[in-house]
């Protein structure tokens, strides 16, 4: 399948989704604590983007039964939010999209919750770290492959486990495009990076093994050796220079 090109009008309106998107991570981020139920976060993220006449892109999609998916400590994605309550110590992932105006914005986001210890907070900030590392090469000249070695060099640098099972991918009118986006070396280059991809660029990171399994529910991925993981997203549109993050607030005083 071809990759997709984006117009100056269609990457508004992704600009637009990602807003919401946007107002809609820092809404759930503000309610996370010690006690509240994945399932809460779920609904306050529903309410919200269906409150701005968009829609959530997860709800439905092959059949995942929520709008947000939200993945605990050894949880690396597709949590299905329930009524497991977060506890101090735990990290928690919360992966959002919203379709808005026939476009997609996706992005993810691992926070603290209480009290966290220190192993968790640099895996965090590593794993945030590693999606930066890799957006340098998120620019015309390059090749995809520039971007996935830039986050697994950095991430296993670290002495982490760089998730193979699952990866980053283009975006637009679907949720899931072409290219697939990995977070790890591979053997082929890739597509050479042009002006009007859109990539939803997102390192999963473990503590321990790159290993993971799929639980009973046949959505959530978990360690394979129980150890923590975090989750870092966004969405990244490659211009002439200097790649724009659509789901990232450009003015942090807003």
């Amino acid at each position: 399948m071809a990759i997709h090109i984006k117009s100056d009008t269609e990457i508004n309106l992704m600009r637009e989704a990602a807003e919401i998107l946007i107002e809609a991570h820092e809404l759930v981020a503000s309610h996370i604590r010690v006690g509240v139920t994945t399932k809460e976060l779920d609904q306050i993220a529903e309410k919200f983007i269906r409150s701005k006449n968009a829609y959530p892109s997860f709800l439905n999609y092959h059949g995942y039964p929520a709008s947000a998916c939200i993945s605990v400590n050894e949880e690396v994605v597709h949590g299905i939010p329930g009524k497991r309550k977060l506890q101090d110590g735990d990290i928690v992932s919360v992966d959002l999209g919203v379709y808005y105006k026939g476009y997609h914005s996706d992005a993810a986001r691992t926070y603290a919750v209480g009290e966290v210890s220190a192993d968790k907070l640099k895996l965090m900030k590593v794993t945030e770290e590693s999606f930066f590392e890799g957006l340098k090469y998120a620019k015309p000249g390059y090749h995809l492959n520039d971007i996935s070695k830039a986050i697994g060099t950095y991430a296993q640098k670290h002495g982490y486990g760089v998730v193979r099972d699952l990866v980053g991918h283009g975006i637009g009118k679907q949720l899931h495009e072409e290219p697939q986006v990995p977070n790890y070396n591979t053997p082929r280059r890739g597509p050479k990076l042009q002006k009007g991809m859109v990539l939803a660029i997102e390192p999963m990171i473990n503590m321990g093994t790159w290993q993971v399994r799929v639980l009973d529910d046949d959505w959530t991925f978990v360690t394979r050796d129980g150890s923590p993981s975090a989750h870092y997203e966004n969405t990244v549109v490659i211009t002439d220079d200097i790649p724009e993050i659509l789901t990232l607030r450009k003015d942090l005083g807003k």
